[in-house]
């Protein structure tokens, strides 16, 4: 078996054994596979994984930015410009491309490789690699450009699964408003705006008697709210009752009730 089919086959291996995966042990392996640093950043700046070669030291990469989780912007848009992949790039004039008052410590050895990182004809971030003494062969752009395509399709399965979420929690919360009748609805928008945050202590009976409603009507609202999971709710005897946001997309939608 050929190293270069071993490697993509270790990739996929990574990628598919688990249901969440770690992009820092995906750019490990890159790093260890192609003797370089490896960095998979996202569509505005944030670094979401990385691996650095071993004996590299940069205070800038390090201490900086390793440390923020985040490039600069102007990086960032620097990124975002490489339509496609881009090799051996070389530092302008011996300067760090992240300060350019900085000069690159690696300035006269470093070459870097920019990857665009794309699912379904969307950017979603770049991979960027740079190795040291020597240039990029054509088995590294391989694997590259092959690990970049991998990373796209979860990046873009993640992203999918995040707006699933939100779609079902903003159906739920749509959900559990339709079952309340108009005075109950009313005396939920009086308990939320009661709140300090996405939690508080209420006193029932205080909201009763300023809004004019029965605590029968708020006490029915609140179990059908925490019935339909979007509050969390305890009673605290006479000091009142406890109430938590579980969805943050419920403010929102009583809001819009109320235009």
């Amino acid at each position: 078996m050929t190293t270069l089919l071993k490697q993509t086959r270790e990739i996929n291996h990574l990628l598919q054994k688990t249901e969440k995966v770690d992009y820092s042990e995906v750019t490990k392996l890159l790093s260890r596979c192609m003797e370089a640093n490896v960095y998979l950043i996202g569509k505005k700046g944030a670094i979401i994984g990385h691996a650095l070669h071993e004996g590299f030291e940069c205070g800038v990469m390090q201490d900086d930015l390793l440390e923020h989780g985040q490039l600069p912007e102007g990086y960032t848009k620097v990124l975002s410009s490489v339509r496609e992949t881009t090799c051996n790039i070389r530092p302008k004039n011996g300067g760090c491309v992240f300060k350019e008052q900085l000069q690159c410590p690696y300035a006269g050895e470093k070459y870097t490789l920019i990857v665009p990182v794309v699912g379904i004809g969307k950017r979603l971030g770049s991979l960027v690699i740079g190795k040291f003494d020597t240039d990029f062969t054509e088995d590294d752009l391989v694997m590259a450009e092959y690990g970049a395509t991998m990373l796209g399709m979860d990046l873009l399965r993640g992203r999918m699964d995040r707006m699933e979420e939100e779609t079902r929690k903003r159906t739920t919360v749509q959900v559990a408003l339709s079952t309340l009748s108009y005075s109950e609805l009313e005396a939920a928008m009086n308990i939320l705006s009661e709140l300090d945050g996405d939690e508080s202590l209420i006193v029932a009976s205080k909201i009763a008697d300023r809004a004019g409603i029965t605590r029968s009507v708020i006490v029915n609202a609140l179990r059908k709210l925490e019935s339909a999971g979007v509050i969390e709710s305890k009673s605290l005897g006479m000091k009142g009752t406890y109430i938590r946001i579980l969805n943050e997309h419920l403010i929102e939608e009583f809001n819009k009730k109320k235009h």
